[in-house]
C-alpha cells in the first residue's frame, strides 16, 4: 500500500509516500481502508520531535520518530475484522483514530473505530476524531447554560468544534482568532470574537466562567486573571514550531499543576480518553446538526507533505484534510 513515511525527525520534507506492507487486523481490530485522513498539532509535534522533552513520549523517539507513519484521523469501510470484533463489519463506513492514518489501509482497535455519521462525507467524518473528541471532553460537564466561555484559538480544529458545542449548551461564547477568520468563528455559534491581532481578549476587563486555552501563546497569570474567581481554565496543548523548542506548551501545564491546588479557580490539564463511546456521542452530535466540521483544505496523499507545511505554519483554519 502507499503511506506517508518518515524516518527522521525534520521538515514535511523528510514525509515522503513510499510502498509498505499492507497491514493485518490482529484479535479485536478491524482493517479500514481510508477514504480520509485529516492533520492534527499532534502530527507536526511528531514530525519535527517537538518539543524535545516530549520525545519520552509514546509516540516519539529519542533520535527518531517510532512511529514510522504520519497521521492518525481517518474515515473509510471496514475491509477486514480481526477475530473477537462484534461491533462492526466488513463493509462498515467507519471513523476513528489510530497511528498510521496517512495510509491506504490501517488496522485500529475496535475500541478506536465508531460508525461515522451518516449525514457527513468521509472528509468530514475524518475531520472530527481527535479535534471534536478533545472539544467534548474540555467543556463537556463544564460549561452550563448562561456562563460566558472564552475559547483562545476559535479557529484552529478542536476550537471551531468548541465554539459549536458551548453555544449549543447555552453559553454566552466569545472567540479569538485572527483577521482572517473573524467570520468563520462568527458563523460557528460565536456571540463574540476578538481579533487578537487588534486587540487583547485577555486584558479588556472581562471575566469567564470557563476559559478553553488551544494556543498556550499566554502566561498562566494572563490566563487565570480573565477568570472569575471561581473559573474554570481548560488548557491543552497548543503553540506553533519556531524552530525547535525543549518544553513548548509542555512548560505552562506544568505550571499549572503546580498551582492548581492552592488556588480557588480550577486548573484543567487536558488529557483526552479517546474511544469509540466518544465518537458515538460524536456522531450523535453531528447527525443532530449540533457540530459540523468545518474543512479549511484538502490535499490529496501524495501531497501531503504540503499539508504538514500549511498545517505547521499556523496558517490553517479548521481542518486540513488528505483525500486517499
Amino acid at each position: 500500500m502507499k503511506a506517508i513515511v518518515q524516518t527522521r525527525y525534520g521538515s514535511p520534507d523528510t514525509c515522503t509516500l513510499q510502498d509498505v506492507d499492507d497491514p493485518e487486523p490482529a484479535p479485536g481490530e478491524v482493517k479500514v481502508r481510508i477514504r480520509a485522513a485529516s492533520l492534527n498539532a499532534r502530527d507536526w509535534h511528531l514530525m519535527r520531535g517537538d518539543p524535545y522533552l516530549a520525545r519520552l513520549a509514546p509516540g516519539f523517539g529519542l533520535r527518531a520518530p517510532a512511529l514510522r507513519i504520519r497521521g492518525s484521523d481517518f474515515a473509510g469501510v471496514v475491509e477486514a475484522v480481526g477475530r473477537d470484533v462484534t461491533s462492526l463489519r466488513t463493509g462498515d463506513e467507519v471513523y476513528g483514530l489510530r497511528d498510521g492514518a496517512l495510509a491506504e489501509y490501517v488496522c485500529a482497535p475496535e475500541r478506536l473505530v465508531a460508525r461515522k455519521p451518516a449525514n457527513l462525507t468521509f472528509e468530514q467524518a475524518a475531520a472530527m476524531p481527535m479535534a471534536a473528541m478533545t472539544a467534548l471532553q474540555g467543556l463537556q460537564g463544564r460549561v452550563r447554560p448562561g456562563q460566558r466561555v472564552l475559547v483562545n484559538g476559535a479557529s484552529g480544529g478542536v476550537g471551531t468544534f468548541a465554539v459549536q458545542l458551548a453555544h449549543a449548551w447555552g453559553a454566552e461564547v466569545t472567540g479569538v482568532c485572527s483577521t482572517r477568520n473573524v467570520e468563520l468563528v462568527r458563523s460557528l455559534g460565536a456571540d463574540h470574537v476578538v481579533d487578537y491581532t487588534r486587540d487583547d481578549a485577555l486584558a479588556a476587563g472581562e471575566r469567564y466562567d470557563v476559559l478553553f486555552d488551544l494556543v498556550a501563546n499566554r502566561s498562566l497569570r494572563d490566563l487565570r486573571r480573565a477568570l472569575t474567581p471561581t473559573g474554570t481554565l481548560v488548557l491543552s496543548g497548543g503553540g506553533v514550531f519556531e524552530g525547535g523548542s525543549v518544553l513548548g506548551p509542555i512548560g505552562l501545564l506544568l505550571r499549572s499543576t503546580l498551582v492548581a491546588p492552592f488556588v480557588g479557580q480550577q486548573i484543567v490539564s487536558l488529557s483526552t480518553s479517546p474511544g469509540a463511546e466518544h465518537l458515538d456521542v460524536l456522531r450523535g452530535l453531528a447527525e443532530d446538526g449540533t457540530i459540523t466540521p468545518a474543512i479549511d483544505r484538502t490535499y490529496p496523499l501524495p501531497a501531503a507533505p504540503d499539508a504538514l507545511r500549511y498545517l505547521e505554519t499556523e496558517h490553517a483554519r479548521a481542518k486540513v484534510v488528505v483525500t486517499i
